[in-house]
């Protein structure tokens, strides 16, 4: 499941996701970054990973075509999560979200005021 945090202002969209996400959190997800899309043009978003995250395979499929086609909206993307892996498989996919013009940066969760300080700035 997911819930918009309540620090979320403007073009700025914070998500803290726990539990497995399905189809229709993800539609109802969508939906809102479509809202700020519409209302900002660009959008940055901070997503707060907690512990044992999951997705259906139908809400996986359904993000990744959603990001594709999202590209030229998303100015930034925070990823706020602790675990050396998920960090380096950020990293790398730092290097192709830049080719998008999409800075995308890893942060751990002990570092939660600086990943907002940086998705705000």
């Amino acid at each position: 499941m997911y819930s918009i945090l309540p620090r979320s202002n403007g073009p700025v969209l914070g998500v803290e996701v726990s539990g497995k996400i399905d189809i229709e959190e993800e539609k109802s997800l969508i939906a809102k970054a479509d809202e700020l899309i519409e209302t900002f043009d660009k959008i940055d978003v901070l997503v707060v990973l907690g512990d044992h995250v999951g997705i259906s395979f139908e809400a996986a499929v359904s993000d990744i075509k959603w990001v594709l086609t999202h590209m030229p909206h998303i100015r930034k993307v925070g990823i706020v999560a602790d675990g050396k892996l998920l960090a380096a498989l950020i990293t790398v996919d730092a290097t192709f979200a830049k080719m998008a013009g999409i800075e995308e940066k890893h942060f751990d969760r002990d570092e939660i005021e600086i990943a907002w300080h940086w998705i705000e700035s």
